[in-house]
C-alpha cells in the first residue's frame, strides 16, 4: 500500500509538471506574440485577433504556430532515437538527416533550376520555394535510409549506427562545400540563407501539414512507449517481455526520420532542440517514456519559441535566424548538462 501511495504521488507530480509546463508555453507564445519592432500592448493584442490584424496573423501567428510545431517534432524525434539508439548523442542533427536536407536543397537551388536566386539591395530571395522542400525532404530520407539500410544488412549496433550518421553528416556536408566551391557567390548565398533555420519562412499551409505529421507520429510513439521503456532495460529484457527490439527500432528511426525531414524541409537547419531538450526533460523526471513522449515535446517547443523570440527582438528590427540561436546556446547547454547530470539514456 505505502509503495502504492508513493507511485501515485509520482504520477501525480508528473502530470502536475506537464501542466505547467503547457501551461507555461502558452504564456510565453502570448508574451512572444506582443513582440517585436512593431510594439503591441495587451489591449491591442485582443484587439488585432479579432479584427485579424495582419502583423498578427500573416507575420507573428504563423511564426509562432511554426516555432512550436518544429520544436515540438524536433524534441520528439530527439527523444525516441536517443531511446532506439541507446545513445545520448542521437539526435536528428547528430545523426546526418539536417545535412542530409542541406544537400538536397543546395542541388535544387543549383542545379535543378528549383530555386532561382533574386537580389534586391543585399537580400536574397529563393523562388519556387516549394520545389527546395522536396528535395530537401528527399536529402534527409537518403541520410536516415543509407543508416538505415547499413543496420539492416550488417546488424549494427547502435553505438555503429550513431558512427555511420557522423559519417553520412560529414559526407553530405563535403557535398555542400563542394557545390558551393564550383558555383558563384550569389549562389553560395543563397544556399546560406536556406541552411540557416528559420521558422519565419513557414505559411500556414506548410504549418498544418507539419501539424498533421506531428500528431500521427506522436500517437505511434505514445502507442510505443511501453516497449521503448523495456528497451532501455536491455534488449535481452524487453524480448523477454514480448518485444521485438530490433523492429520497434526501425520502425522508430523511420517514423522520427519521416517527421525531421518534413520539418527541416520547411524550416533549414536548426540543431540542438532535438538532442538537449530530451536531456533537460531526463534530468527533471527521469527516463520513464510515458511522460519523456508528451513532454519533450513541449519542451522543445517551449525552447524554439523562446529562441526564435530572442532572435527577432535582440538586434529588431534585424532578425538572427533561430538556427544561429540554437546553436549558440544549445552546444554550451548541452556540455553543461553533461557536466551536471552525467546521465545517458541508459541511466
Amino acid at each position: 500500500m505505502l509503495l502504492s501511495g508513493e507511485y501515485k504521488r509520482l504520477v501525480k507530480s508528473r502530470i502536475t509538471f506537464g501542466i505547467a509546463l503547457l501551461t507555461g508555453l502558452i504564456f510565453l507564445a502570448l508574451i512572444s506574440l506582443g513582440l517585436g519592432s512593431y510594439r503591441m500592448s495587451l489591449l491591442d493584442l485582443v484587439e488585432g485577433l479579432f479584427n485579424r490584424h495582419p502583423v498578427l496573423w500573416n507575420v507573428r501567428l504563423p511564426r509562432i504556430a511554426s516555432a512550436i510545431v518544429v520544436g515540438g517534432s524536433l524534441s520528439l524525434s530527439g527523444a525516441v532515437m536517443q531511446c532506439i539508439l541507446r545513445n545520448p548523442l542521437a539526435s536528428p542533427f547528430t545523426l546526418g538527416v539536417s545535412q542530409g536536407a542541406a544537400f538536397g536543397a543546395s542541388l535544387a537551388i543549383i542545379y535543378l533550376g528549383a530555386g532561382h536566386v533574386h537580389r534586391v539591395g543585399e537580400a536574397l530571395t529563393i523562388f519556387d520555394p516549394y520545389v527546395v522542400p522536396i528535395f530537401a525532404f528527399l536529402g534527409a530520407l537518403l541520410s536516415a535510409f543509407v543508416i538505415l539500410a547499413l543496420s539492416k544488412l550488417k546488424n549494427f549496433t547502435p553505438e555503429a549506427m550513431i558512427l555511420a550518421g557522423v559519417a553520412m553528416s560529414a559526407l553530405f556536408q563535403a557535398g555542400v562545400m563542394l557545390i558551393q566551391y564550383f558555383t558563384t557567390d550569389v549562389h553560395v548565398a543563397s544556399i546560406v540563407f536556406w541552411t540557416f533555420g528559420d521558422v519565419g519562412r513557414t505559411n500556414w499551409n506548410e504549418i498544418r501539414i507539419m501539424l498533421i505529421l506531428f500528431l500521427l507520429c506522436f500517437i505511434y510513439f505514445f502507442y510505443r512507449r511501453w516497449d521503448y521503456n523495456s528497451i532501455l532495460m536491455g534488449d535481452e529484457t524487453a524480448m523477454s517481455l514480448g518485444v521485438k527490439p530490433n523492429r520497434v527500432r526501425l520502425e522508430g528511426m523511420i517514423v522520427s526520420s519521416l517527421l525531421t525531414a518534413l520539418c527541416v524541409s520547411f524550416t533549414g537547419v536548426i540543431g540542438f532542440v532535438g538532442l538537449v531538450s530530451p536531456h533537460i526533460l531526463r534530468l527533471v523526471i527521469g527516463g520513464d517514456y510515458r511522460f519523456l513522449i508528451p513532454l519533450s515535446s513541449v519542451v522543445g517547443a517551449i525552447m524554439l519559441l523562446v529562441s526564435d523570440t530572442i532572435g527577432r527582438t535582440i538586434l529588431s528590427p534585424v532578425i538572427i535566424p533561430v538556427g544561429v540561436i540554437t546553436s549558440i546556446g544549445g552546444a554550451p547547454l548541452f556540455i553543461y548538462l553533461l557536466l551536471k547530470g552525467g546521465k545517458g539514456v541508459k541511466g
